[in-house]
């Protein structure tokens, strides 16, 4: 067994990279820096040997970070926060359940730290040493209590989903419509509002920081809004200080002029209305929230959204239809399937 977690730069930098690899075995803990090792491909075979538990704790982010800067398949994986939700802890952060379990308490005030930054103090790498250091004990109490109430086989079918999971993440991409407020604008603010993007973009690469550390999303937004067109209109505009104004007004001027000339931005179209859908899906939740309570947790353990609205638009209609659906998670369709498939029909289903 091997507990694991990551360290990255999300919130200083433009593009977040891998910036700390921390593993625990039952005897030691073992930091590794990859942004001084050039080659970690030997912990490819460490990842991908399904005869080494990984034990995470919120695993998706860790995951998705390893898949995108070095392609690791990981394989064998424990989960301790989707254990103890499935276990129905009603607080299942790392440090919330090492208090519950063990009366240990975690630092977290470096939790916001850069983790980029050379060389790493001291108390930063023992911050992260102690984000594994306890991870096999609290896997082990809480495999204990599954198997006690029932539910190892639930988890085990959630530890499984996670690498096909996030192999299916798309990457985000900066798009006016993700921006706050972009979608209350009319077309010629939006056209400028996407020249806005495009320089906040530029700026946040040529700085290595993120969008959010040279203009909020909801200042972008007021300056497509305000339609500036001297230094002096910025006064006013939340967000934008004497500083601001005098590092960014040229840019922010010349993307509103831009955007002011540009073809009208509309927004997107919404997929077409499906009201037996929504009715079906409806059903489901409302299934799904009674059948939640039954086992005292949140209502995603006992089916996830991204199955829920499948089988929603799938519409089954009998069994056999049902089960390719829901071949990641067999304890799932054994014990809900024929719940589903009266939900789906709109019958009331009696526990």
């Amino acid at each position: 067994m091997l507990g694991v977690d990551t360290e990255s730069n999300s919130l200083h930098a433009y593009k977040e990279r891998l910036c700390l690899l921390q593993f625990s075995t039952d005897k030691e803990d073992a930091v590794v820096d990859p942004l001084t090792v050039e080659d970690l491909s030997p912990l490819s075979a460490i990842f991908a040997n399904p005869e080494i538990e990984k034990i995470f704790h919120a695993a998706e982010y860790d995951l998705i970070v390893l898949n995108r800067d070095y392609g690791f398949p990981i394989v064998n994986i424990f989960d301790t926060m989707i254990a103890a939700r499935i276990l129905g802890h009603k607080r299942v952060g790392l440090g919330n359940l090492l208090e519950e379990e063990f009366g240990i308490k975690l630092e977290k005030k470096f939790q916001r730290a850069d983790w980029g930054e050379r060389p790493l103090r001291r108390e930063l790498l023992e911050y992260a040493r102690m984000d594994t250091h306890h991870l096999i004990e609290l896997r082990d109490h809480l495999k204990q209590e599954l198997e006690d109430r029932g539910r190892w086989e639930l988890a085990k079918e959630d530890f499984e989903r996670l690498p096909h999971l996030v192999a299916e993440t798309e990457p985000q991409v900066q798009d006016v419509w993700r921006i706050k407020g972009a979608r209350d604008l009319n077309p010629r603010q939006a056209a400028i509002l996407q020249e806005l993007a495009i320089y906040r973009e530029a700026k946040a690469a040529s700085a290595d920081v993120p969008l959010f550390k040279v203009i909020g999303d909801s200042t972008l937004t007021a300056i497509a809004v305000a339609r500036p067109r001297r230094p002096a209109d910025f006064k006013g505009i939340l967000g934008m200080t004497p500083r601001q104004i005098q590092r960014h007004a040229k840019g922010l001027l010349d993307a509103v002029k831009r955007g002011e000339h540009a073809p009208p931005l509309r927004r997107p179209k919404r997929p077409r209305y499906d009201e037996a859908f929504v009715e079906r899906l409806d059903n489901l939740r409302a299934w799904r929230k009674n059948a939640a309570a039954e086992m005292d947790v949140e209502s995603d353990v006992v089916l996830p959204r991204d199955l829920m609205e499948i089988t929603a638009r799938a519409n089954p209609r009998k069994m056999g239809e049902l089960e390719p659906i829901m071949a990641q998670v067999p304890w799932r369709l054994r014990t809900y399937g024929a719940q589903i498939m009266e939900t789906l029909k709109g019958k009331k289903v009696d526990k």
